[in-house]
């Protein structure tokens, strides 16, 4: 079924591990640091917080137009170079930018090209046949190249000032749009009765892949808690930064070890499936020890779940929409399980978590363990539906 009309050529791993490096290195050098870049051009919190929250919300409808607009022409390739070209132009243009309405319309546009970045690029590798040693593989280059960059920047930063994020990340998107540009063409036959909305419909019938993506976002949505108040927590329990910097650390170097090693080994042995299901046990477990205690040791053994949490979750899904979806609506599947099973959950449960934090403290962890086992059911049944 999903392997319905490929005609491609191969693209050597070094190349696509070069691209993915470019590509979640760019993330690394402006993601963590674009808020204090913002204040340094004189805006307060408050227009942060706006501007932020305005990008998301157009990072959600941008990312699956595109997707679905690089199936509909069969041009996932052209679309990922064009945007990683756009995406480099105007994460550059920060640097021109001074004002709230000037920046608020940088980040806005610059917010939609990069939208869809990552799934086209998750497209590309799928079909290329890839298989999840392959991919594992690639995907981990990335992983660690956040982590350097994102070293990297932080030093920079005291030196050279914050316009250092977005010249590193604007050259990096650059250098991704040169090396897509050079890699052999991809190209995937459209149905001629596949309409502009038609991958859209065609999706929200395919009961496995609204499974699939309810899943993820049950599991994804619940590190919501943890990526906002987990330092502070953490803090007050008497860690300090640098300590609480390596347990972030660790949990970023288990996320590497798994879609390098471990995570491809285990969709392979057990399905995509049980891994997913394995995913969701591995939160309830990790979130249900942060509930209770902030002892040090226990920290670091539940910051190893990290990677299944994360890492095992992406290699199974992408593993059950390969499985799942034709290889003309695997850009738009692709697009629509990062908007709304990593993103959108994401902020909402953001939104939760504050509250929760605000009224119980680290207890609201409790509700994170019980959203995320939440999702074992859900992933079960995905064997049973075809």
């Amino acid at each position: 079924m999903a392997a319905e009309g490929r005609h491609s050529t191969s693209v050597g791993p070094g190349r696509l591990l070069l691209l993915y490096t470019a590509l979640y290195g760019a993330y690394g050098a402006l993601s963590p640091f674009l808020p204090a870049f913002l204040e340094t051009r004189g805006l307060g919190p408050g227009e942060i917080g706006t501007l932020l929250s305005a990008a998301m919300l157009v990072r959600l409808a941008a990312g699956p137009l595109a997707g679905r607009l690089a199936d509909r022409f069969g041009a996932v390739p052209a679309f990922l170079a064009g945007g990683l070209a756009l995406s480099a132009a105007l994460t550059l243009a920060f640097l021109g930018g001074h004002g709230f309405a000037v920046l608020l319309a940088v980040a806005l546009v610059q917010a939609a090209a990069t939208a869809p970045l990552a799934p086209l690029a998750d497209a590309m590798v799928l079909a290329d046949g890839r298989d999840g040693t392959d991919y594992g593989r690639i995907r981990a280059a990335g992983s660690a190249a956040f982590i350097a960059t994102t070293i990297l920047t932080g030093h920079l930063i005291g030196w050279i000032g914050h316009g250092v994020g977005p010249l590193a990340c604007g050259l990096l998107f650059a250098a991704g749009a040169a090396l897509t540009l050079r890699l052999p063409a991809v190209s995937i036959p459209v149905p001629p009765d596949e309409g502009a909305g038609g991958g859209f419909a065609a999706l929200a019938a395919e009961a496995r892949f609204r499974r699939l993506v309810l899943a993820a976002a049950l599991v994804i949505g619940a590190h919501a808690m943890h990526d906002a108040f987990a330092v502070i927590v953490w803090q007050a329990a008497g860690i300090t930064p640098r300590a609480a910097g390596l347990l972030w650390a660790e949990a970023v170097a288990a996320e590497v070890l798994v879609f390098l090693w471990l995570g491809p080994r285990l969709v392979a042995r057990i399905g995509p499936a049980r891994s997913l299901t394995l995913a969701a046990l591995a939160g309830g477990l990790r979130w249900a020890v942060q509930a209770q205690t902030s002892w040090l040791p226990a920290l670091v053994g539940i910051q190893l779940l990290h990677g299944l949490t994360f890492a095992l979750l992406h290699l199974a899904c992408l593993r059950l929409i390969a499985e799942t979806v034709p290889d003309h609506r695997r850009a738009t599947a692709l697009t629509l399980y990062g908007t709304f099973g990593l993103g959108l959950a994401s902020a909402l449960m953001t939104l939760l978590a504050g509250s929760l934090y605000g009224r119980f403290g680290s207890v609201g962890f409790w509700v994170m363990a019980a959203v995320s086992l939440s999702a074992v059911p859900v992933a079960r049944g995905l064997s049973n539906v075809r």
